[in-house]
């Protein structure tokens, strides 16, 4: 008892901010894919096969986080990395860097083919 009341103001304070959730279920949905994908990266030919699938993963994952359409994303990427000569033009094409304009149009291109 004496440690729940120790420990009164972190378990309440979701009510004392708004933005803050009851639960941890949106983090644990974010990482769940990954934790999947964790049990298929053990049959990776070599580590450096394993990471550069955990580096796509982790791409496409923040991508969805950051609302985009994750196909339409990589297909924006693969576009514009030709042209990308400079570590800024690199980090322009991080998904919370991307402007969201060029994936919106080809999420709404995509959907009218359907």
């Amino acid at each position: 008892m004496e440690y729940t009341l120790g420990q009164w103001p972190h378990l309440v304070g979701y009510c004392v901010r708004g933005d803050l959730h009851i639960s941890n279920i949106l983090a644990e949905n974010a990482i769940r894919p990954f934790a999947v994908g964790r049990k298929a990266w053990l049959f990776a030919d070599s580590a450096q096969g394993a990471k550069a699938s955990a580096t796509c993963y982790s791409l496409l994952e923040t991508a969805k986080a950051n609302d985009l359409e994750p196909s339409a994303y990589i297909n924006y990427v693969l576009a514009q990395i030709g042209e990308a000569d400079s570590l800024e033009k690199l980090e322009a094409l991080l998904p919370w860097n991307v402007p969201l304009e060029p994936i919106a149009k080809k999420v709404a291109q995509y959907n009218e083919g359907k």
